[in-house]
């Protein structure tokens, strides 16, 4: 066998193992999404066709000096028109109050009492730190039995698919991202797409949310439930 071959037949192999790979790669990308659509089949709503519900989960995103960047404005704008119809008694804002881009919570809250809402209805979850962790924390500390989850489009489908595998009753409420660039739309979709794997290993480990909280009645004070 000349020298030549070996080098050759080597990097076939490595190819192929990259191919693979990558195969496979796509394979649980899309069985997750997948698994996704079908959980959240019937259950995403526009803001105006959402049905009642005493909670409404808005998840936090990227704040800049302390205030919401698009994608997360556009989430509490959807609560805020639901709350002015009168499709929910209370908000519960969740994300990451030490988050890398700033305090999420604070940045919701102030957000959502400058444009009307009042203090009393708004209740913050400091260690939303993940959409597991949001919805798993809205179920075992916060009380939640039914309610609505409020995200773009793409993510919004898995929150709901996490929620309801956990046992929450929800419906997705789907958020606008006015003036939000086509980049920052693709990426966001990009990583998705790319979180539904993670999402599906979380379910199956049925891990503990990061922080674990004794139960609170600040939601049910405020809806009566």
């Amino acid at each position: 066998m000349s020298t030549k071959a070996k080098p050759r037949g080597l990097v076939r192999r490595l190819l192929q193992a990259v191919s693979a790979l990558v195969a496979a790669l796509v394979a649980i990308v899309l069985a997750s999404a997948g698994w996704v659509a079908y959980a959240t089949a019937g259950k995403v709503y526009d803001v105006d066709d959402a049905p009642d519900a005493p909670v409404a989960i808005v998840l936090g995103a990227q704040v800049r000096d302390g205030k919401p960047m698009r994608f997360l404005a556009g989430r509490l704008d959807a609560a805020i028109a639901l709350m002015q119809t009168g499709k929910i008694k209370a908000i519960l804002v969740s994300g990451d109050a030490d988050g890398n881009s700033g305090n999420e919570i604070q940045a919701m809250t102030d957000y959502l009492i400058e444009h009307g809402i009042d203090p009393a209805v708004i209740i913050g979850d400091d260690h939303g730190i993940d959409t597991y962790d949001t919805c798993a924390r809205a179920k075992e500390t916060f009380g939640v039995e039914r309610g609505l989850i409020i995200s773009q489009p793409l993510h919004v489908s898995r929150a709901v698919a996490l929620c309801e595998d956990m046992g929450l009753e929800v419906d997705g409420v789907t958020a606008e991202c006015i003036d939000c660039n086509t980049l920052a739309v693709v990426r966001n979709y990009a990583r998705e797409l790319l979180a539904r794997p993670k999402a599906v290993l979380d379910l199956w480990s049925g891990r503990d949310p990061v922080v674990v909280s004794p139960p609170v009645d600040s939601l049910a004070i405020i809806t009566g439930k």
